[in-house]
């Protein structure tokens, strides 16, 4: 058996929380249930749990969905969508505020605020958006078993600190057909950033493999030769110049952890106020004492990085037709930026 297997690491190192699995089947294979096929190639992998994926269509064959009864023959070629993140059964429902943009039988569309974690891992086990959505279920359907609140719904995710639109599956099909437009590419994701200094073009595209730091484990870092990480493509085109800083658009080709963040620091633009990625410092322009208390004014502003996820669009997994939403910035990304045009025009 030829095996490729695509984005398995044991720590998370994408936005998207499905990862790939692809093999093909030897010429010598004899004829065997593609779930016991399976079961043997997964790490902690279960009967059940593979069924599940199956009768989700979550796995293919030859790029068509099967019965967990099919037996796999010669050259099949087999790809998995893996869910990757760790099982969480004990989700607690919390009454958190949710800012719900859309909503139907098979999505939510989620506006995420600054501060807010997408889910329960270390360090956050409470106060997390998924814990709020389990408590918004449970309200709408009190029958909702706690083992049916775990967070099989979530098929990407975004910063605690970077705020926006999410979307959410609100059954496994649901889930199934978002987690493979993630993976396919084909969702469409723009952001709005305020980064350090100006551009030599109104537009581009950041390439880079994107990977944890060797040395500081919470930290991602361009390995632009590819040595390490993950392919990452982030495309950018300036909205408006500040001098010192930078308004730009960035759609994602890749979802890696940080990617946005990151390569913008790898270009010297690091995002306003990025305290992981050296841009809560001035970058850009001198330290004389009336620009360095506009420029700590304008930090007290919006503390924390400038980006905002703005626009989201899919085709809906249902009624298979494009949807698009849009969410407008948040006030602190609002008053930073008119901030700087004032600062910039000399108004």
């Amino acid at each position: 058996m030829s095996e490729e297997i695509i984005n398995t690491d044991n720590e998370q190192e994408s936005e998207e929380l499905y990862e790939k699995l692809s093999f093909t089947v030897d010429k010598g294979q004899e004829p065997l249930r593609i779930d016991k096929f399976i079961m043997k190639r997964i790490e902690n992998g279960t009967r059940n749990k593979i069924q599940q994926a199956i009768e989700n269509e979550m796995v293919l064959v030859n790029d068509k969905p099967v019965k967990s009864n099919y037996k796999i023959r010669p050259f099949d070629k087999i790809v998995v969508f893996d869910n990757r993140h760790p099982d969480t059964t004990d989700i607690i429902p919390e009454n958190i505020p949710l800012n719900i943009v859309y909503e139907d039988d098979d999505i939510l569309i989620i506006n995420k605020p600054a501060g807010m974690v997408v889910h329960p891992g270390s360090g956050n086990y409470s106060g997390t958006l998924v814990n709020g959505v389990a408590y918004y279920l449970k309200q709408q359907n009190p029958t909702l078993k706690e083992d049916e609140l775990s967070r099989f719904g979530l098929v990407h995710r975004i910063d605690k600190n970077t705020t926006g639109l999410l979307v959410m599956a609100k059954n496994p099909k649901a889930m199934s057909d978002l987690a493979k437009q993630f993976f396919n590419h084909t969702v469409h994701r723009r952001y709005i950033a305020l980064v350090w200094g100006d551009f030599d073009k109104d537009e581009g595209t950041i390439t880079g493999h994107v990977g944890r730091h060797e040395r500081f484990r919470k930290l991602f870092t361009t390995y632009p030769d590819g040595e390490h990480g993950k392919d990452a493509i982030t495309h950018y085109k300036v909205l408006e110049r500040f001098n010192y800083v930078t308004l730009v658009e960035c759609r994602l080709e890749t979802g890696r952890t940080h990617q946005i963040r990151v390569h913008m620091q790898h270009t010297g633009h690091p995002l306003f106020n990025d305290d992981f990625y050296g841009g809560d410092k001035i970058v850009k322009g001198t330290v004389f004492t009336k620009y360095k208390q506009f420029v700590e004014n304008c930090f007290e502003l919006c503390q924390r990085q400038a980006l905002h996820a703005k626009e989201l669009g899919f085709i809906h997994p249902t009624t298979k037709k494009q949807v698009h939403f849009e969410s407008d910035l948040p006030d602190d990304m609002q008053a930073v930026i008119e901030k700087w045009r004032k600062y910039s025009t000399g108004k």
